[in-house]
């Protein structure tokens, strides 16, 4: 009986692993001012869990990614993360991933 459950289950996820398309994200000149939690290597165990989650592959990227970000705005500026310049706004990654972010230096 366990071995039949098993092999259901291990087919459930093997199905979805397959339903969701791995995309690797563009890596531009960042033009996105954010305010991350944190910035790691794009090859960081942090990095793969959050964007294998969202369907991305860092894979052969070699760049720092913001976790949990949000834009920098004018109007408030209560950052109390890492302000960094990013690729991709937030919009795109729900806030939970940005590529290539750059330190902002006063």
């Amino acid at each position: 009986m366990f071995f039949k459950l098993s092999v259901v289950v291990t087919s459930v996820f093997i199905t979805l692993a397959a339903a969701i398309p791995n995309t690797t994200p563009p890596v531009t000149t960042p033009t996105s001012n954010q305010c991350c939690d944190s910035v790691v290597s794009s090859s960081s165990t942090a990095a793969s869990v959050v964007a294998a989650v969202l369907g991305l592959d860092l894979t052969g990227l070699n760049v720092p990614v913001g976790l949990s970000c949000s834009p920098i705005t004018v109007l408030g500026n209560n950052c109390g993360g890492t302000e960094v310049t990013c690729d991709a706004p937030q919009q795109e990654f729900g806030g939970l991933i940005a590529i290539n972010c750059i330190p902002i230096t006063a």
